[in-house]
């Protein structure tokens, strides 16, 4: 019997057809297959949250996918993409909820740059217990690096509320995929620190 391991213990796991036809062979043999789990390492539950008026009132979301893709590929477990306006109150809440979920990392999208309506730094700095800037200079520096303005302008904050490492990227592809190639590693030692795995 081949049985799915559920989504909280492991990542999906792909079996070979090469597999899956030589154990059919087995059983019309009269051979007997028990099931087995295998239970993949996990990076981590997240949470992804959007900044944008536009996708919080119904528009298309096209970043809180691409940070989905990214972090699955990186071994998360993402529990949701929520959008929300660029309201400090509504990134506050949004932030809180995740926080009291238990996740181990959120990442908000957009609302760190200068105009009047990018309150994403402000409303996260009101949840953190501490602020993390080796990772916000790095993002930024990565960024610049790989040629990408928004990121090398960001406002964007990092740190930790409770067991949570909370951190902001700007509202663009080109910077969150960078941000998010940097943040990995990073992302996994302060998650190693926070559960106690890395001393």
């Amino acid at each position: 019997m081949i049985r799915a391991v559920p989504a909280d213990r492991a990542r999906l796991i792909e079996v070979d057809a090469d597999v899956l036809g030589a154990a059919a062979e087995l059983l019309d043999a009269g051979a007997t297959v028990s099931s087995m789990e295998i239970d993949a390492p996990v990076a981590g539950r997240a949470l992804v949250v959007v900044v944008d008026d536009r996708t919080a009132h119904g528009g298309i979301d096209s970043l809180g996918p691409l940070v989905t893709e990214l972090l699955t590929e990186a071994g998360f477990l993402v529990d949701a993409s929520v959008s929300v306006q660029a309201d400090e109150v509504e990134i506050r809440n949004a932030l809180n909820t995740a926080v009291i979920g238990g996740v181990d990392l959120v990442i908000s999208v957009g609302g760190t740059g200068m105009s009047p309506r990018d309150v994403t730094p402000e409303a996260t700095s009101q949840v953190l217990d501490r602020e993390l800037p080796g990772i916000s200079e790095a993002l930024r520096s990565s960024g610049r690096v790989a040629g990408s303005l928004d990121a090398g302008l960001s406002r964007g904050v990092a740190g930790v509320s409770g067991s949570t490492l909370v951190v902001n990227l700007p509202g663009t592809r080109s910077a969150i995929r960078d941000g998010m190639a940097t943040l990995g590693p990073l992302a996994s030692r302060v998650i190693g620190e926070l559960s106690g795995l890395v001393e």
